[in-house]
């Protein structure tokens, strides 16, 4: 399935450039907690999106004071620069689909209104509830660009958006549409730092994955979306391509509703079934964008399933998230942007932060930046809780 756009807004850009730049730069967006009003706002490093809401409402060309939640105003950015990078002008030109993930949908508005209306009932704007459903980012992007052929929203934990790009690649193999906007979207909420901290699994200090002393991962918020297209749909309109799906995989080992199995079954899986659906050997693989999310379990079970499958030819690999933070439902999109990245300027992202090799592992992540390297083809994982687990392969076209 071949790639014609992309678009993302993270930590480390409020556009693609912006973000390959801050990559090539080895600068994290790991930082303070600034826009959220909470109580371990000194104690908590997050990765946020350097923009208020009202400048994000800027960007996404909307009216001030519009009823529209972070998640959205994040959804809407990178929806844009992805179907400018395509260069598509007249939406109805092919059938479209529009496949968009969330885990926290509308939830920061709905924070707002929370708080108002336990101190008084009679408070708190009930336009800030309506935007909570899930689906409610996904049919404001669908109206903005009048995408109306196929529309659904995936929510599958941290695989979300990586499940959003498996389902447009499907959808367009089938025959359904001819092209889809496919990626995803979260905003940081009170509720998941909170229900992420009283699991035990935030790092005081920011993530560093597959490092032997981690100690959690770090949230982040972001956006990222994929204009995919069928290939008589490409030759015919003669557009550019940044490269292509060409296989996926997704496993399920139902082993615990927030952990990983210690073996990685789920991930083993997944990343089989992508290696088959693209008809490559191990070999074939040049770089993995591990999941690599900086918790004790999530970084054991992913690297003895890479061990497992690639069988002492181990490739190079590295974690994104010590850059974005872990984007939750975005992350699968995030990556899969910074995949063609790795792809477009022949590098292997570094994993910041890493110091100590694990001792349960014989590999570990490449911690400094790698240019020059012939990067063909790009495996992407990306892993839920409840063991939902998604592998992409991206390809140079």
């Amino acid at each position: 399935m071949l790639i014609t756009g992309a678009g993302i807004i993270s930590s480390i850009g409020l556009n693609y450039k912006e973000n390959a730049a801050s990559l090539l730069s080895q600068v994290s967006g790991i930082g303070k907690m600034t826009g959220l009003d909470s109580f371990y706002r000194d104690q908590l490093p997050v990765a946020e999106v350097r923009a208020t809401n009202d400048e994000l409402r800027e960007m996404a060309m909307l009216k001030p004071g519009s009823a529209y939640s972070r998640t959205t105003l994040l959804g809407l950015i990178a929806a844009r620069e992805a179907l400018d990078d395509a260069g598509i002008e007249n939406i109805s030109e092919s059938s479209t689909g529009l496949v968009s993930a969330s885990t926290v949908g509308g939830m920061d508005r709905t924070e707002k209104f929370f708080r108002k209306f336990m101190k008084d009932n009679s408070h708190g704007r009930l336009k800030d509830v309506v935007t909570h459903d899930m689906g409610d980012s996904t049919e404001k992007i669908a109206r903005t660009f009048g995408i109306s052929d196929y529309i659904t929203t995936i929510s599958t934990a941290c695989s979300s958006s990586a499940n959003a790009i498996l389902l447009g690649a499907r959808l367009i193999e089938n025959g359904i549409v001819d092209r889809v906007l496919a990626g995803g979207v979260d905003a940081l909420t009170l509720f998941t730092i909170n229900g992420f901290n009283s699991l035990l699994i935030l790092d005081k200090n920011g993530c560093k994955p597959f490092d032997n002393e981690r100690n959690g991962l770090t949230l982040g918020e972001g956006s990222a979306f994929l204009v995919l297209e069928a290939e008589r749909v490409v030759k015919m309109t003669g557009r550019k391509t940044r490269g292509e799906v060409i296989g996926y995989g997704n496993a399920c080992d139902a082993f615990h509703q927030t952990a990983s199995s210690p073996e990685g079954n789920g991930a083993f899986l997944s990343m089989s079934k992508a290696l088959e659906k693209a008809r490559f050997s191990a070999g074939d693989i040049d770089y993995i964008n591990a999941h690599g999310t900086g918790t004790k379990n999530n970084d054991l079970s992913e690297g003895k399933a890479v061990e497992r499958l690639f069988a002492g030819k181990v490739p190079p690999y590295s974690s994104t998230k010590a850059f974005t933070g872990h984007t939750l439902g975005a992350a699968g999109a995030v990556e899969a942007v910074f995949s063609l990245m790795a792809i477009e300027n022949q590098c292997i992202w570094p994993n910041l932060r890493f110091g100590n090799k694990m001792t349960e592992l014989e590999s570990e992540p490449v911690s400094v930046l790698k240019t020059g390297i012939p990067i063909t083809n790009v495996l992407s994982n990306s892993f839920g809780f409840g063991g939902n687990n998604t592998s992409l392969i991206f390809s140079k076209c």
